[in-house]
């Protein structure tokens, strides 16, 4: 029986999977690191908070297969993890542990 208050060991992951992701997104579009810590998980990687853009999406996928080994591109052709920061962590987080 796990604790109410203790994340599983998933949602712990996803936490840090998000923590790690938000600093690659900072800098991949530029960012200061603490602006992007702040922003909701809903925010829109290419919206106006984060203006990912193009050249800027291809490092930070890059970085993300470098760092967590998930080739986003080739995994999730229409690109909707992209969508947010929540779905870029819970995509690598469920490709992640896939491996």
């Amino acid at each position: 029986m796990t604790d109410a208050h203790t994340p599983s060991p998933s949602a712990t992951d996803r936490a840090a999977v998000e923590r790690e992701l938000r600093a690659m997104i900072a800098e991949a579009a530029r960012l200061d690191a603490a602006v992007v810590a702040g922003l909701p998980a809903d925010t829109d990687l290419f919206g106006p908070e984060i203006g990912l853009t193009s050249l800027a999406g291809v490092t930070l996928l890059g970085a993300v297969d470098t760092r967590f080994g998930v080739d986003v591109a080739a995994l999730d052709l229409s690109l909707d993890s992209l969508q947010s920061i929540a779905t870029l962590a819970d995509f690598v987080t469920t490709h992640r542990s896939a491996r």
